[in-house]
């Protein structure tokens, strides 16, 4: 194994820049700032918000990646973070502004977010975040479980946001890596609950733990609550189908296609909508540690950072590509 020396002060990053994303093998390494540690990614997830910003979401310039398990190699003025096995919030926060001071932190005024809104992300051998937004990882748990900390936390949203008693029945319209960690978790309460999803070659993990999944919903205008995990036009009119007068739909996956919307009929049936994103990562590591949630069977392939630019292809490409990981 190659040793990773920040000393060189260049490396090996995935760059995207004017439309166009490459291999860069004389990035510079990052300096982390006061309150900042230098981590050295050991697996880093390839998420539909990368493949977002290569087809223009958000004008993103830099280096990609939001998702990472790591090593702290380098934390100034906070020795007891050397070494540590990390993952980390994705939201770098003013702590100063209307937002902050009332305690909403992931939607501060000035946020930036790593490697999606104006700071590098995580494809690299080195980046920085600042040692508030870490969270180590418990030591019997793997990397390719710890992967799926920040999406399963972005899951676990959900429950913070919806009462969801063990009576309500609910539908997850979706069966990517998002839907599928959605069904899992919302399994827990207890609830009756279906997945609509198109790729049954994806059911196994959902199967196994008696989750039904269907292509062709039978039930429409019974379900108390709809999480919609598609990001398509055609998963939102779905839920809107299935959803129950004065239900939910929580909006999961950010819808980046024109969507036509019946504001009158969600007015009539007095339909609720809840945006739903980050959530709660201590909450994520105790799910994994205790294998609450399968989330190693949802890594199809492990790519070297050096093929990364594949790896996005293969992501968007295979029908039955659940999640994609890159290894520095």
């Amino acid at each position: 194994m190659t040793t990773l020396n920040p000393d060189l002060n260049v490396m090996r990053a995935l760059v995207y820049d004017q439309g166009r994303l490459t291999f860069d093998c004389f990035a510079p390494v990052p300096t982390p700032l006061a309150g900042e540690a230098l981590i050295a990614p050991s697996l880093m997830g390839v998420c539909a918000t990368d493949q977002a910003i290569l087809n223009g979401y958000g004008g993103f310039r830099g280096v990609l990646g939001h998702e990472f398990v790591g090593r702290v190699v380098a934390a100034p003025g906070h020795p007891e973070w050397q070494g540590r096995r990390v993952v980390g919030e994705i939201s770098i926060t003013c702590h100063v502004c209307p937002a902050c001071r009332r305690g909403d932190f992931s939607h501060c005024l000035q946020r930036t977010v790593l490697g999606i809104r104006g700071r590098d992300g995580v494809f690299a051998q080195f980046f920085t975040l600042p040692i508030a937004n870490l969270h180590p990882v418990p030591d019997a748990l793997p990397d390719e479980a710890a992967l799926f900390t920040e999406p399963l936390a972005a899951a676990l949203e959900i429950l913070q946001q919806v009462h969801i008693p063990p009576d309500a029945r609910v539908a997850v319209v979706g069966d990517g890596k998002l839907g599928l960690l959605v069904a899992q978790v919302v399994a827990l309460t207890g609830c009756e609950l279906l997945v609509i999803g198109r790729h049954p070659e994806k059911w196994r993990v959902l199967q196994s733990r008696g989750i039904p999944v269907v292509t062709t919903p039978q039930a429409e205008g019974e379900w108390d609550v709809v999480v919609e995990c598609s990001g398509s036009p055609s998963g939102f009119a779905l839920a809107r189908r299935l959803v129950r007068p004065r239900g939910r739909i929580v909006l999961k996956s950010a819808l980046l296609s024109p969507l036509p919307l019946d504001l009158a009929g969600l007015t009539v049936d007095e339909i609720t909508l809840t945006g739903s994103r980050c959530g709660p990562f201590p909450a994520a590591l105790r799910l994994l540690e205790r294998k609450l949630v399968a989330v190693t069977p949802l890594l199809t392939a492990i790519y070297p950072l050096e093929q990364g630019v594949e790896a996005l292809r293969q992501q968007v490409s295979g029908a039955s590509v659940i999640k994609i990981a890159l290894r520095p």
